[in-house]
């Protein structure tokens, strides 16, 4: 599982070293690909091909779904980590999330995320100032 948050920096070449306690799960293969709040979604090749086989199976007819389709696996790269533990994030990604220098890397228990340092820090003071209360009451906590 993917736990715990990483700032690591992204060389002139687009190369980003993954944490080493992330690496066995993505030794396989790994997906990119564009996220919602303009940051990267990485996930392991396992659970990328899970959803995307769910994706896959919605209706071609439904044009939300062909939209969301376009943008899920348009802008996905499939990558494989170097002998370093790097992966090199293609220059349209790294244009889309804004990623040039210092990158912090978020794990979510099942894929991690990549951000900008300062638009993560905006999304963190957003966590850290919302108590989420009621998501742990949903859970029963």
């Amino acid at each position: 599982m993917f736990l715990g948050e990483f700032t690591h920096t992204i060389d002139s070449k687009g190369r980003l070293t993954i944490p080493s306690k992330f690496r066995a799960l993505i030794a396989t293969g790994l997906v990119v690909t564009r996220g919602f709040d303009q940051n990267l979604m990485v996930f392991p090749i396992d659970g990328w091909m899970d959803l995307a086989y769910r994706i896959a199976g919605q209706p071609l007819a439904d044009e939300d779904m062909r939209m969301f389709r376009r943008r899920v696996f348009s802008g996905a790269a499939d990558l494989f980590l170097d002998r370093q533990g790097r992966i090199l994030i293609p220059e349209y990604l790294r244009d889309f999330a804004d990623i040039n220098n210092e990158v912090v890397i978020a794990g979510l228990f099942n894929y991690f995320e990549l951000w900008n340092i300062e638009k993560w820090q905006t999304v963190r003071d957003v966590i850290e100032n919302t108590g989420n209360s009621d998501r742990w009451e949903d859970l029963g906590v």
